[in-house]
């Protein structure tokens, strides 16, 4: 019964590959926009932005429509336009009046199909029958950071090679992933989320459980912890090392998604013999450790190698909240996906402007932004502490 699922998780593990192309691939291109283009660079910087804005706009929308048009038809959808935004990507800004435009309107497209990927693919491998479910989820977050490495890796080596006017032709290699896996969402397996003759709970509902606001708040810690670092590497590789542009994208968030995937990738293979929530507490203290190890070395190159260290400590955070919120609120339904999904989002953007506002604040000090950004890690210690005690006591109880 569990092997046919086999192939479905497969396919959501190709999905946050997805989820990575979509939204690192085009970063890469930036600076080459604003040559070939003639685009200022407030506006490239703008496409950051307005891809992260839709994609959360989509996780509030999609708690509508979701369960009214089923997973399956939202999956192939989400991956279709993921596909699309790659290959208008290579069209609109030349046939459009204003290149910028065509960009944006390419981004949208892809950010649509991306926001829907980070909704949908979580809840498809928690309905699907397995042993453990919290290696699957550990194991399908880390497919997202092997997706942003081998995006780096690949896209690096293909701009060396055949140079970088020649993108258009890797962007419509990218765009085949997700049309292919369209396909294979056509076909493979799909279990409910909520068994037949139940429902799942509605916001109002979902608003009222005081668990619901604690993990709320931990998958907001949990973005915000992983990406107030991984946005700042590249500048402490830089700065550490003295080195590029490109060899500081590679020293620095390359280094920290490896890691980052390499914790995930080692609760997924052995989640089974360890605790969740003792493993999610000496991330946690690692994670501070980490942010103190960023801030207070006297050398940038250990400031460096800690926030390579992060990645390693912030790799069960998003995955393991979501396991812990399965588990807490079994009828969760999409209603509690999507709305995770957005703490999350929410997260990974006010953790990197915490740190930029209080860098900024102290003379563009970027250690005492990291420090600042301690919080995030410390709230998420006393989230899994919390969530915990909630445990044990319904345990007592029943």
């Amino acid at each position: 019964m569990e092997n046919q699922y086999n192939k479905t998780i497969t396919a959501c593990f190709v999905g946050y590959i997805v989820q990575a192309v979509v939204n690192n691939f085009t970063p890469l291109l930036f600076l080459f926009f604003q040559r070939s283009y003639h685009i200022p660079l407030s506006q490239i910087t703008l496409l950051v932005t307005f891809n992260f804005g839709i994609q959360l706009l989509v996780d509030l929308v999609s708690v509508g429509f979701v369960d009214k048009i089923g997973y399956r038809a939202s999956m192939i959808m989400a991956h279709v336009l993921a596909a699309a935004g790659l290959i208008l990507l290579t069209i609109l800004p030349e046939v459009l009046p204003s290149p910028f435009a065509g960009i944006l309107i390419a981004v949208m497209i892809y950010a649509v199909g991306g926001g829907l990927l980070e909704v949908l693919v979580s809840p498809v491998v928690e309905a699907c029958p397995s042993d453990n479910k919290e290696k699957a989820m550990s194991m399908l977050h880390s497919f997202y950071c092997w997706g942003y490495a081998g995006v780096v890796l690949l896209s690096t080596l293909f701009f060396h090679v055949a140079g970088i006017g020649n993108w258009k032709i890797l962007a419509l290699i990218w765009a085949l992933i997700p049309i292919g896996n369209a396909f294979a969402f056509a076909s493979v397996p799909m279990a409910p989320l909520i068994e037949d003759g139940e429902s799942g709970l509605q916001l109002k509902e979902l608003f009222g459980l005081k668990i619901f606001w604690v993990l709320l708040v931990m998958m907001i810690c949990a973005g915000a912890s992983e990406q107030a670092v991984s946005q700042w590497a590249s500048t402490f590789a830089e700065k550490g090392l003295g080195i590029s542009k490109t060899a500081g994208d590679l020293a620095g968030p390359l280094a920290f998604a490896l890691l980052m995937g390499t914790s995930r990738l080692f609760y997924g293979r052995y989640g089974d013999r360890i605790d969740l929530d003792r493993f999610m507490v000496y991330s946690c203290c690692l994670c501070i450790l980490s942010y103190l190890g960023i801030s207070l070395l006297p050398m940038l190159q250990l400031s460096l190698a800690a926030c390579a260290v992060c990645g390693l400590s912030v790799g069960i955070m998003w995955p393991g909240t979501f396991s812990k919120a399965s588990a807490a609120l079994p009828k969760g339904g999409t209603a509690m996906f999507a709305l995770l999904a957005l703490g999350g989002d929410i997260g990974c953007s006010g953790g990197p402007t915490l740190v930029g506002m209080v860098s900024g604040a102290l003379g563009d000090d970027l250690k005492m932004g990291v420090l600042a950004g301690i919080l995030f890690p410390v709230l998420l210690l006393a989230g899994v502490i919390l969530c915990g005690k909630t445990k044990k006591e319904i345990i007592k109880n029943s």
